[in-house]
């Protein structure tokens, strides 16, 4: 068995973590020592590995403890998704390759290669690394490759890109039906971490380049976040009166960047053990009543309608990388902030 401190200097990870990750449920050491020092065996270590491997994924703390109490967790999943990720790196790594044997090939014959070709190549090489991680980078589908996510990602843009060109409102029913389909995929091609997805919108917004290679326009995207919100706010409007619902609408652009930002410190502060009460995470309930505010108005009731209709209306949560414990998490936090 091994003791606490060496686990930790085995695996890379800090004595502070494993504590935490004790003190939560997530990996409790097989014994104790008769001084109390916890002892881990070969069963806690491949827990640890489980869990670090749903990590790496994208997956916050609690997803992965309600993940692994399953009778029957899918081990060889996190397996195969370690895989798939390796071969969305092979995959970059090959186009690259491709690439740039191309231009040897080219010096090598004396030829100057176009500028194009040399401007295509630096792209590759550095766009995607502007805004993530080696780690990252295996996560998401590439914006022109041939790979099942990518294609399926090119039909509904170009689904999506009819329908907006030919005038169809984003409150028709099929428009909603796309945009909820276009925000789930984000959140599974982005393993549900919303910081991921926050920079993914940034270089979709910054970039010319990642536009026209996926053909998602900022036109295309706030017609896919106004189809959205409609299917949202049609399900809001079982508890909403026409006043609240003509706030929301009025107020609906421009928000997607803060509240990821926003959701994903919120987890943060969760995976860390930070208290509800404590400063960081009254801090962002603050944050948190500032964007409802500037979204729903400031009518301390409306916030208890939608409060009502997520608790009775669950699809309210999907592809907002929203969940229910950082809902839970976020109203104990307010209930906690002193009286304006």
């Amino acid at each position: 068995m091994l003791k606490v401190g060496q686990l930790a200097s085995r695996t890379g990870l800090t004595v502070r973590t494993l504590h935490h990750y004790d003190s939560i449920g997530l990996l409790t050491p097989s014994a104790r020592s008769e001084s109390g020092y916890r002892l881990y065996q070969r069963d806690d270590i491949a827990r640890l590995y489980q869990i670090q491997a749903l990590r790496r994924l994208g997956m916050s703390l609690a997803d992965i403890g309600a993940f692994l109490a399953q009778p029957d967790a899918p081990f060889s999943t996190i397996v195969a998704r370690q895989i798939d990720a390796l071969g969305q790196q092979i995959a970059q790594a090959t186009e690259l390759r491709a690439r740039l044997m191309r231009l040897q090939c080219q010096l090598e014959q004396g030829d100057s290669p176009a500028l194009a070709d040399w401007l295509t190549t630096l792209e590759l090489m550095t766009m995607y690394d502007t805004y993530f991680s080696k780690e990252e980078l295996a996560q998401l589908p590439q914006l022109d490759d041939a790979s099942p996510r990518a294609r399926e990602w090119a039909q509904l843009v170009a689904r999506m890109r009819a329908l907006g060109d030919g005038g169809t409102p984003a409150a028709d029913p099929q428009a909603q039906q796309l945009a909820c389909h276009w925000m789930t995929m984000v959140e599974r091609d982005t393993a549900d971490n919303p910081d991921l997805a926050r920079r993914l919108d940034l270089m979709l917004t910054q970039e010319p380049a990642a536009q026209q290679r996926s053909g998602i326009t900022p036109e295309l995207k706030r017609y896919v976040l106004d189809a959205f919100s409609e299917y949202k706010l049609t399900i809001y409007a079982k508890y909403l009166d026409a006043d609240e619902l003509r706030t929301m609408r009025a107020n609906r652009g421009g928000q997607v960047p803060a509240w990821l930002a926003l959701i994903a410190d919120v987890r943060g502060q969760m995976d860390a053990g930070a208290a509800p009460a404590s400063a960081a995470a009254q801090a962002l309930a603050r944050r948190w009543l500032e964007l409802f505010r500037s979204y729903a108005g400031d009518n301390p009731a409306t916030r208890e309608k939608m409060r009502l209709a997520h608790e009775k209306e669950p699809v309210l949560l999907t592809g907002s990388f929203m969940s229910d414990d950082v809902l839970g998490f976020i109203r104990q936090s307010i209930a906690t902030l002193p009286a304006a």
